[in-house]
């Protein structure tokens, strides 16, 4: 059967239009002649994930990104990604993106959800999750880091402003003679130092006897200390509890008018008598000053005592 030149054009023609369909779409990450699955997820950012990026599950890699799109007012990104093992996961498994290597881009890989009756078919949806890569990871800890830094470097800066402010001519014109002066009174006492040696090597015998004798003291102190601790403390306290209960005895017994010198204290007619003959004492006496003829007779040749004179000076 000869085909003519028209039927044979277009034989090629749609050989060479379903060529380049299969071709445009195994670029895409599409192979035709294999039943894939196609599933979807949603994400805010998929910096560095690019179509045909692998698509794994445990390491292994059973299919790749489709495309890439918006979906949506508010920025979000939908891939499409093509699935072409049949392993059986839940649809409730996580689309995870995340960073193969420092160098490579992003890949894409499956965190399989295992549940009965909810087996993953093709053009559902999964939920998707960005991990942080490395270099994310170094950046989170670094910008803390960095923050750090920059307030440090500031507060040093502000620091050395403010040194660079309180040195001023004054100040260091001062700050020298602070020196100097400080380096005057080492000076001085390392001279007063000098002199405390040579007193002390002068009179070093001095010294040793007086720290003999302190140690002599000392032993003498023992021994007292010995002597004291070898006392009858409980014969003491003894005694002494019995001094004081005699003189609390005499005490009251003074208190209570017991004895000669009770019945002073508290009997107010004994100390009236003892008074008024104190009194008539002081009267004999002062009478026997002044007319000492009336008690003391000497008569030669027999005469006559002389009346008695009361004194001018009499005390009744």
């Amino acid at each position: 059967m000869k085909f003519t030149r028209e039927v044979k054009t277009g034989i090629l023609a749609i050989c060479a239009i379903a060529l380049l369909i299969f071709g445009y779409s195994f670029l895409k990450g599409k192979n035709l002649l294999e039943n894939n699955r196609t599933f979807y997820s949603v994400y805010d950012n998929v910096e560095g994930l690019i179509p045909s990026s692998p698509v794994t599950i445990n390491g292994k890699v059973i299919g790749q990104v489709v495309s890439i799109g918006f979906v949506g007012t508010k920025g979000k990104l939908v891939v499409e990604f093509s699935v072409d093992s049949d392993f059986s996961f839940s649809r409730n498994s996580i689309a995870k993106v995340y960073s193969a290597g420092l160098i490579s881009g992003k890949s894409m890989a499956i965190v399989p959800v295992y549940e009965k009756g909810l087996e993953a078919k093709d053009g559902d949806t999964l939920p998707g999750k960005i991990e942080s890569g490395l270099l994310e990871l170094v950046n989170d800890k670094l910008e803390p880091l960095q923050e750090k830094l920059e307030a440090a470097i500031i507060e040093a800066d502000t620091l050395l402003n403010s040194v660079n402010g309180i040195l001023n001519v004054d100040n260091k014109n001062n700050l020298n003679s602070i020196f100097r002066d400080l380096s005057s009174t080492v000076k001085n006492f390392n001279a007063a130092s000098g002199s405390l040696n040579s007193i002390l090597s002068g009179n070093e015998g001095k010294l040793n006897n007086t720290l003999d004798n302190l140690n002599k003291m000392s032993t003498n102190l023992n021994q007292v200390s010995g002597s004291l601790a070898q006392m009858d403390i409980s014969k003491l306290a003894n005694n002494l509890e019995t001094v004081l209960a005699n003189f609390d005895k005499i005490s009251k017994d003074l208190n209570s008018g017991k004895g000669t010198a009770g019945k002073l204290l508290k009997d107010d007619k004994l100390y009236n008598n003892l008074e008024e003959t104190s009194k008539q004492l002081e009267l004999l006496l002062q009478d026997l000053r002044l007319n000492p003829k009336r008690y003391v007779h000497i008569s030669v040749f027999g005469k006559k005592n002389t009346p008695y004179e009361k004194p001018t000076d009499s005390i009744n």
